[in-house]
């Protein structure tokens, strides 16, 4: 089973080039944003098992959460509580959009989400490299964790 640096190195051989790299720190988060906010539009039922208040947060997106954290809890429990905790940002995000843009929330995931891979795929075309997830999808979950292990790096977290 390979590590979390393991994943992390492989992620970074084609994210060299400094204009890539800046694209990714906006777009990667985005396209986290606008992926949770489409499934969000996709609820689940409540069953009674969570008090009033909680439906904004039950959702599909909040399913793919739960898998993530769950995927980087095996490779390092540090990574699992910071992406637990952009996580809960990005939850709150989407329930805002969700409850003063209702009308035109679709357009703005939609937006988001195409403004974001086209950029992405215009850093990889200056980087001369294609995206890590085109050899295996499991780095859709590894990039935002790549953007976090730098910050980690600068405040001294072990990951």
């Amino acid at each position: 089973m390979k590590t979390m640096q393991n994943w992390l190195d492989a992620y970074g051989e084609s994210h060299q080039n400094p204009t890539n790299k800046t694209i990714h720190w906006w777009c990667v988060p985005s396209i986290f944003f606008s992926i949770v906010g489409l499934l969000s539009l996709i609820p689940l039922p409540n069953f009674g098992l969570f008090g009033a208040g909680w439906e904004p947060y039950l959702h599909v997106g909040t399913l793919l959460i739960i898998y993530g954290v769950i995927f980087y809890l095996r490779l390092s429990r540090s990574i699992a509580i910071g992406m637990l905790i952009v996580s809960a940002f990005i939850l709150y995000g989407v329930k805002w959009v969700n409850l003063n843009l209702e009308d035109i929330r679709l357009f703005v995931y939609l937006g988001i989400f195409v403004i974001a891979w086209i950029v992405q795929f215009v850093g990889h075309k200056i980087e001369g490299k294609k995206p890590s997830f085109i050899d295996d999808i499991k780095f859709l979950l590894i990039g935002p964790a790549w953007l976090l292990h730098f910050i980690y790096r600068k405040l001294g977290i072990n990951y």
